[in-house]
């Protein structure tokens, strides 16, 4: 997945609706949170703050910044005796505790 957006979502004198947010959101995944981010960062940003597509993408942009994080599970499954490898939000949180 890249960050390039569909050109007819961004023609100009197109309004950005709240489903054009909710279409970006339906591909989120740990892995390309941070993509759809930006994605749905760019759709938005020329919105007014009362917008409900605005509205809709800071709430969306919040969950995927969490979902890039706290979501991503690194490795395989625990084998016996082995503890599986921390989420990157608990790696994180190790690194600013220091």
């Amino acid at each position: 997945m890249s960050e390039a957006e569909n050109p007819e979502r961004l023609r100009d004198g197109r309004a950005v609706t709240v489903d054009d947010v909710r279409q970006l959101m339906g591909a989120s995944t740990p892995h390309f949170a941070l993509q759809l981010r930006e994605r749905i960062r760019a759709l938005i940003k020329g919105l007014p703050a009362d917008d409900p597509a605005r509205i809709e993408g800071e709430r969306e942009i919040l969950r995927l910044d969490r979902l890039a994080v706290a979501g991503e599970n690194r490795g395989h499954e625990a084998e016996d005796g082995l503890a599986p490898l921390p989420s990157l939000a608990s790696e994180r949180a190790h690194t600013d505790s220091e």
